[in-house]
């Protein structure tokens, strides 16, 4: 068992989101969410909030400078805009998570993909349905993280969406620094390969935060 595993004994909640669905949670300083790509190749869009000033919430500028690389990984440690720590990945089976491929939206699907698409649901509708619980609006959407999502960067700077590097069961873990709101779409994305074409379910687990402090002796 390595530091951050998460065992029968220390989860709270456990939750299978289905495939392009909603979900978010409020988690406690120190309490840990496992995300496990159930079926492989399942992108799963992602942002967080410190609970207390919504204001100050994640930012991919301050996330990147900090770790001096645009992919995150165990250690990885998600900044806000105040450049302090909200989350940090204390586990990854994966390897490799991306920072700038951003969320889909129906604008986006219709430039990139067609007016054919615009009925399609998107990662931004999932964002602004659950953020609405909290008083989050558009405006407060900001660059995500896609845990899951291969985006490969070429040497002229060019980006790719591509085959997922995941597979069925693989997880990560993430650490609260503080008291978080946590918004997430498991992404509906059918129009490139972020998914595999065919969204699937994710598993979210909440794990209590690690007791900390001496024995008690007398």
């Amino acid at each position: 068992m390595t530091h951050s595993a998460v065992t029968a004994s220390t989860v709270t909640r456990s939750t299978v989101v289905p495939a392009r669905a909603a979900w978010s949670a409020v988690l406690a300083a120190g309490e840990t969410l496992t995300i496990t790509d159930l079926h492989g190749n399942q992108a799963v869009d992602f942002l967080v909030y410190d609970a207390k000033d919504t204001s100050v919430r994640y930012s991919a500028p301050d996330t990147i400078h900090a770790q001096g690389n645009i992919f995150l990984t165990t250690g990885s440690v998600l900044m806000s805009n105040e450049h302090t720590p909200l989350m940090t990945v204390v586990e990854d089976e994966v390897g490799r998570h991306d920072t700038v491929g951003g969320a889909c939206s129906k604008e986006s699907n219709t430039l990139r993909y067609g007016h054919h698409t615009w009925s399609q649901h998107a990662c931004v509708e999932n964002f602004l349905a659950e953020g609405h619980k909290y008083g989050l609006g558009k405006r407060d959407l900001v660059s995500n993280v896609n845990w899951y999502m291969n985006v490969p960067v070429e040497k002229d700077g060019t980006l790719g969406i591509v085959d997922g590097i995941s597979a069925p069961g693989l997880k990560l873990t993430l650490r609260a620094e503080r008291e978080v709101i946590v918004l997430v779409s498991n992404c509906p994305q059918i129009n490139n390969p972020c998914n595999g074409f065919e969204p699937t379910a994710i598993e979210m687990t909440i794990g209590a935060a690690e007791a900390t402090g001496g024995t008690g002796a007398a």
